[in-house]
C-alpha cells in the first residue's frame, strides 16, 4: 500500500531534480585542470566529489530498496520523525565534517568530467524513478545514518538530495580558491 503522501512525493522529486541540476550546472564546461583541482591535499577535487556522489546515491538507493523488504518497525517512527529538520539541514556546508563510509569514498576510478556527469544523470534518473514508483511505506523502515542515527526510507531519499546540495556547496568552495584555474573549456 502506498503511504507516501502526494505532497511528500512531490517535495522529494523536486529536491532530487533541483539538486541534480545544481551539480550539473556547476560542472558545465569544466576543463580537466578544473575537474581535478584540489584546494588542499586532504580535500576532494571536483572529480572526487562527483565520484563520491555517484557511489553514495547508488549505495543509499540500494539500502532503501533492501530495508523496505524487511519487516516494518512502526515503534521507531515517532523518534525518527523528529529528525526531519536535521535531514533538511544536511545541505549546509559548514565546518562540521561528515566522514564518508568506506564504500562511498572516491578511489579515483573516474576522472573524465563528461563520463562522471553522465553517471550522475543515470543514477539520479534511477533514484527519481524509484521515488516516483515506490509503493512501500518508507516511513516504517530504517537504516542508521553515521551521525544522526536511524532515519526512515523517505528521509534517506531526501538525504540523497541534501547530500548533493552539500557537495555543490563544497564544489563552489573549491572554485573560490584563488589558485583554482578559472579559464573555462
Amino acid at each position: 500500500m502506498d503511504t507516501m503522501r502526494a505532497e511528500e512525493r512531490a517535495f522529494l522529486l523536486e529536491r532530487l531534480t533541483a539538486s541534480e541540476a545544481k551539480l550539473l550546472a556547476l560542472a558545465e564546461g569544466m576543463t580537466p585542470e578544473q575537474w581535478l583541482f584540489r584546494e588542499m591535499p586532504e580535500r576532494w577535487s571536483i572529480a572526487e566529489n562527483f565520484e563520491h556522489l555517484v557511489l553514495f546515491e547508488r549505495f543509499i538507493r540500494g539500502v532503501v530498496a533492501k530495508v523496505i523488504a524487511t519487516p516494518a518497525e512502526p515503534e521507531k517512527m515517532q523518534a525518527v520523525a523528529r529528525k526531519q529538520d536535521s535531514v533538511l539541514e544536511l545541505a549546509v556546508v559548514g565546518e562540521r565534517k561528515i566522514e564518508a563510509r568506506e564504500v562511498v569514498r572516491p578511489v579515483g576510478g573516474f576522472v573524465d568530467a563528461a563520463t562522471m556527469q553522465e553517471m550522475l544523470r543515470r543514477e539520479r534518473a534511477e533514484t527519481i524513478a524509484f521515488a516516483r514508483e515506490v509503493q512501500a511505506d518508507l516511513r516504517q523502515h530504517f537504516f542508521p545514518h553515521l551521525t544522526l542515527g536511524d532515519l526512515d526510507g523517505y528521509q534517506w531519499l531526501l538525504v540523497i538530495a541534501q547530500h548533493s546540495d552539500r557537495h555543490a556547496g563544497q564544489i563552489k568552495r573549491v572554485m573560490l580558491d584563488p589558485r583554482y584555474p578559472h579559464t573555462r573549456g
